[in-house]
């Protein structure tokens, strides 16, 4: 029987290089998958890891549909025995229920990798949907770590340097270029996101004889 599993956890907990490594894998094995990723750091129709690892990817866009396109590749010859499915979050809950289809109907396994929660700790769609309709929902055991040391448990957006809790749900950041405000993701334990206290705060505060970013116990 084949399955729908989703791999969730924050940044930097080895998702994309989980996905990559696990493509390998399979590959090794004789198993011929499918590779699609959406909003990838590395650019369009890509997937790539933080290491520096990366291969094509066919790009996920809002109106691709899971089962019509897999359907027409195996109508055309082509062998398909997993999907790859990167940056899940990203995918809308349509696109989710249609790799549900592809598992129970045509009995390929889908491995799906993704963050489980936005920047204001909220669910993405696609997230949620594989929350719900997942075989298996697997944590990743690789412990990002917050700047204090701690497990990170939630991301954070930083616009140039100050972390932010509102605004559009989806924007790329971290990729090094373009113009106007520099957004980045960091990542941080529950503790320090709820004081809005990145990286940079946190050195803003210890330089301070006022402030420190703990409380002194």
């Amino acid at each position: 029987m084949a399955d729908l599993i989703f791999f969730s956890g924050t940044m930097d907990s080895g998702k994309s290089t989980l996905a990559l490594q696990m493509d390998y894998n399979h590959r090794r094995r004789g198993r011929r998958g499918a590779i699609f990723s959406k909003l990838d750091r590395a650019g369009e129709s890509m997937l790539s890891s933080r290491l520096g690892l990366a291969t094509e990817a066919v790009e996920v866009v809002d109106d691709l549909d899971f089962w019509e396109t897999i359907v027409a590749r195996l109508t055309s010859g082509e062998r398909i025995d997993y999907l790859i499915c990167d940056e899940a979050q990203f995918y809308t809950g349509a696109q989710v229920e249609q790799l549900a289809r592809i598992v129970d109907e045509l009995e390929i396994d889908v491995f799906a990798f993704g963050i489980t929660v936005d920047f204001r700790t909220e669910l993405f769609p696609g997230s949620k949907r594989l929350i719900e309709l997942a075989d298996q929902v697997q944590v990743l055991q690789v412990a990002a770590l917050c700047w204090c040391g701690a497990r990170a448990t939630h991301n954070a957006r930083v616009v140039d340097g100050v972390m932010v809790v509102e605004g559009e749900q989806v924007v790329v950041g971290d990729t090094g270029s373009g113009a106007g405000a520099v957004v980045e993701y960091e990542v941080l334990c529950r503790r320090h996101y709820m004081r809005r206290m990145n990286s940079a705060a946190a050195a803003l505060a210890a330089a301070s004889d006022d402030v420190l970013p703990f409380e002194q116990s």
